[in-house]
């Protein structure tokens, strides 16, 4: 149960993939819909997410974990099915809003969660089988959604959002409030520097992270546009196409169980140089088939990148900060994911089309491998080395 609720941030965008192409027809007529498509319905919610995840750590770390869970999951269902009864495009943006500050609770508490209940190689095995559960549930959700969209046109995926009302059950009966750690025994004018924060280590990993994100994201928010240029117009084809690609995910989550020995610097340089690798053959792609087998590519290194940085992130948090720190990460994370969308409409307005801005992709990947050799080398000979996630 606190694997679970990682699906419903899935929800968040792989629900829509099929969608986005119908909604461009549908409200072609607006002025700039593909950016308030992209930004705003698509992606939206990552705004929020980035805004409030700080907040919901804060909050998780002074008030409690298991009631602001349950809570955020019951305001979005009801928030969640809002587009399917609404044909105004800035209403649904408007709601989009709120699902946002729901995901941003819901991913900090379970993930600061799993923290508390373990610790450890259980830990990062846990951490691990989140980003598993994600991946996984994308390979159901993404068909649904897209079964969904050719029945009843693109308010249909939207009910799917009252599934989170069968977790708020689940948590109830299955979760407890974690006890809290004890706080070191520190007094005098050394207590409040207790529990120091890290924050030039975080803000690093999250810079990172955010890279990842945008990476992850952007086969998410663009594989339906990508099939509408090769040639692939019915949603049904689009989300199967989509979920044969998406499988390279879970499978490099389950590999990074094996990966995760490396040290850190040569396990980043594989992980961006398979996502880089991906991005260039999508960018050459010439038929639907090529580009699936790219975007497979692709989405192996992010089942790699994921783990990583998340573990890497939240080892050694101690309880009394566990929850701020999970929190910036999962900001982090979602300024990726809405830089993503945002990010490829502009370059592929720049560049000619949406393929040649996957290609952009691909060299800012590799660049980002190079340098995690280059840190690997540097790193060797010292005694500040990061340990292997």
């Amino acid at each position: 149960m606190l694997l679970l609720p990682i699906t419903m941030a899935v929800m968040g965008v792989s629900l829509l993939i099929t969608v986005v192409p119908l909604m461009y027809e549908h409200f072609k007529d607006i002025p700039h819909y593909d950016y308030l498509i992209q930004g705003g319905v698509m992606t939206m919610p990552a705004i929020w997410v980035v805004l409030f995840s700080p907040v919901a750590g804060l909050l998780a770390d002074r008030v409690g974990r298991r009631s602001i869970l349950m809570a955020a999951m019951i305001v979005y269902a009801g928030i969640g099915i809002a587009p399917a009864l609404l044909d105004n495009l800035y209403a649904i943006i408007g709601t989009r809003i709120g699902v946002g500050i729901c995901e941003s609770i819901v991913m900090t508490v379970s993930t600061t969660m799993i923290c508390d209940y373990f610790s450890g190689k259980s830990r990062e095995r846990w951490l691990a089988g989140q980003t598993a559960t994600a991946s996984l549930s994308a390979l159901a959700i993404i068909p649904l959604g897209g079964a969904l969209a050719a029945n009843y046109g693109w308010h249909g995926p939207f009910y799917i959002y009252l599934y989170s009302l069968l977790l708020v059950a689940g948590v109830a009966i299955f979760i407890w409030e974690p006890p809290a750690e004890p706080k070191p025994a520190v007094t005098g004018t050394h207590a409040a520097a207790a529990l120091p924060f890290p924050w030039l280590r975080i803000l690093s990993l999250c810079a990172l992270t955010m890279v990842a994100a945008v990476m992850f994201y952007s086969i998410i928010t663009q594989n339906g546009n990508a099939m509408t240029i090769l040639g692939v117009t019915d949603p049904r084809k689009q989300a199967v196409l989509t979920m044969l690609g998406s499988l390279g995910v879970p499978i490099g989550t389950f590999l990074y169980w094996g990966a995760s020995k490396l040290p850190i610097g040569w396990l980043l340089c594989l992980d961006f140089l398979l996502v880089g690798i991906g991005f260039w053959g999508m960018g050459h792609a010439v038929n639907p088939s090529s580009y699936v087998e790219a975007a497979f590519i692709n989405q192996l290194g992010c089942g790699l990148v994921l783990p990583t940085m998340l573990v890497w992130t939240t080892r050694g948090l101690a309880y009394q900060i566990r929850g701020r720190g999970n929190g910036m990460w999962q900001a982090s994370f979602a300024i990726g994911q809405f830089g993503s969308g945002m990010l490829l409409t502009f370059l592929g307005k720049q560049l000619g089309g949406l393929l040649p801005a996957f290609s952009a992709l691909s060299v800012v990947c590799f660049v980002v491998a190079a340098a995690a050799i280059a840190g690997a080398l540097h790193w060797r000979n010292s005694a500040r080395a990061p340990a292997a996630v």
